[in-house]
């Protein structure tokens, strides 16, 4: 005979499993299946209307030759490089400041963390556009110092920088984060550096900074494949044109022209995995090369 603890675990096993089952057809349904069936088509023309036709490479050949597939991977490399950092920048000095023990630090806290809610939203992209616009707030304040010019989203040479500025407003989630983080940083660190005369400046080089690398790490990761990721932003303020010139075609709008505009499935579907390769290298490269700037408490 089982013993009665045996016998409960094998319950509470059970159990487990039982919850799970809504989880894991979820898994499969709207994640595995479709995953394994756009890895199919990748290797088809396919237009939705007719079977899928295999083709091979054909693809992924064609992407070499594909000027529109290039000038959406320069834009996307330009806004992942540009606005990640700038991003995590403005986070981390938002968090430094709230850390000092601003009173009222809940209501900060939440105001702060509210563009990070709304920011990929369709309603910020139309009021990012109506601030950049023709006639938009921007281009009112700089009439009333006698600076007149055009939309800055029909300009190809700063229409992606609005889109960066949008992406920099949403830093609340990282800046959540990185409070937590410095919360974590006993303050005898901090004593003893200002025992040894440490000004602000070192101790937020030698010990604000190394203890709390980990937090950047993640946050870097996260940041950095949601930039990838980006589309509502550039779909709404360029129209799904991803201009002008361009200058806004990022990657996952490109993949949407292909697939719902064009209806060239097999292509679309090729693309998507293409950015879901890169996005597993430039991921798998961060880890690596975290080792020799990441310092963890057992390290």
């Amino acid at each position: 005979m089982r013993p009665r603890s045996e016998f409960h675990l094998n319950r509470q096993g059970r159990a487990a499993h039982v919850f799970l089952i809504p989880w894991q057809l979820g898994f499969l349904l709207i994640t595995a299946v479709p995953l394994l069936a756009s890895l199919y088509l990748a290797f088809t023309n396919y237009d939705i209307l007719n079977a899928p036709q295999w083709t091979g490479l054909a693809n992924f050949q064609r992407m070499i030759h594909d000027d529109q597939f290039w000038a959406s991977v320069k834009v996307t490399l330009m806004y992942v490089v540009v606005s990640v950092p700038l991003q995590l920048g403005f986070a981390l000095l938002l968090a430094l400041i709230l850390d000092r023990g601003l009173s009222g630090l809940a209501f900060y806290r939440s105001a702060f963390y509210l563009p990070s809610l709304l920011g990929s939203s369709v309603a910020i992209a139309i009021l990012w556009r109506e601030i950049f616009g023709d006639d938009g707030l921007i281009n009112k304040g700089l009439a009333l110092v006698g600076i007149h010019g055009e939309s800055w989203l029909q300009n190809p040479r700063t229409a992606l920088a609005t889109l960066i500025v949008l992406n920099v407003w949403t830093f609340g989630s990282p800046m959540v984060i990185f409070l937590a983080g410095l919360r974590q940083i006993p303050d005898e660190l901090y004593e003893a550096a200002r025992v040894d005369g440490a000004g602000l400046l070192r101790q937020f080089r030698h010990v604000t900074v190394p203890l709390l690398t980990p937090i950047i790490f993640f946050n870097l990761i996260l940041q950095t494949i949601g930039a990838f990721q980006t589309f509502t932003q550039a779909h709404i303020i360029s129209g799904g044109t991803g201009g002008p010139a361009n200058s806004t075609l990022f990657y996952t709008l490109y993949v949407y022209q292909q697939g719902f505009v064009a209806f060239d499935m097999g292509y679309a579907s090729a693309l998507a995995w293409v950015l879901m390769v890169a996005i597993a290298i430039v991921t798998a490269l961060h880890f690596l090369v975290s080792k020799y700037w990441v310092f963890y408490g057992d390290s």
